[in-house]
């Protein structure tokens, strides 16, 4: 049986990625006919939801932060995603390490070399195959985030300055992996959000 594939949505808080989670879970059943498991990070197991609720909730050093983040997804990686992998499913994940790049790098400004030890640690030479990064700039997203409506977690009160250097740090990474990392223009309506989204998919 043929390897699974993994597929990361990611982006900053408010840039519309989790709307398009459905659209991609369906897309790639219809076009492969192969199970889907959906998933999130952190989050995606017991233990991962528990950790979930403290990194979204409780204050914390920027170093804790990051260290929960990885300890949630080693458990991510080994009770949902590699078994699923292996046994042909693809595996469509809200974030993955990325975010920490993004936002304990970016936005705490830990350096990426100390984020790059854990990432070998936790998941060796695992890597998306695919990443949808959904762009949209920092007032952009912060003005969806208000108007939601829902309540906000730890991450989504930060300043905008917080969010502009989170974004740079997507951004410099999807210039560092081009191959792996496609740019989806969030700003844009809903209609043409979801055609770069099935660009994206159907040419993978």
């Amino acid at each position: 049986m043929a390897r699974g594939k993994l597929i990361t949505l990611d982006g900053i808080d408010g840039a519309g990625k989790s709307s398009h989670i459905a659209t991609t879970v369906e897309l790639i059943r219809r076009e492969k006919n192969v199970e889907v498991v959906s998933t999130r990070e952190p989050g995606g197991t017991p233990l991962g939801e528990k950790i979930r609720a403290l990194l979204l909730h409780e204050s914390m050093r920027a170093e804790t932060e990051l260290l929960l983040m990885f300890a949630a997804r080693c458990e991510h990686l080994r009770e949902v995603i590699e078994p699923a992998l292996q046994r042909g499913a693809w595996v469509v994940s809200d974030r993955f390490t990325d975010a920490s790049f993004a936002y304990q790098g970016g936005g705490r400004g830990i350096a990426p070399n100390r984020i790059e030890i854990l990432e070998r640690w936790v998941q060796g030479e695992l890597q998306p195959d695919l990443t949808l990064l959904f762009d949209i700039d920092a007032a952009g997203a912060r003005a969806r985030l208000a108007a939601s409506g829902t309540a906000t977690d730890r991450f989504e009160v930060e300043q905008a300055a917080f969010f502009e250097r989170v974004r740079a740090a997507y951004l410099a990474r999807a210039h560092a992996f081009p191959e792996r990392i496609r740019v989806i223009d969030s700003s844009a309506t809903l209609h043409r959000v979801s055609e770069q989204v099935t660009h994206a998919l159907l040419s993978l």
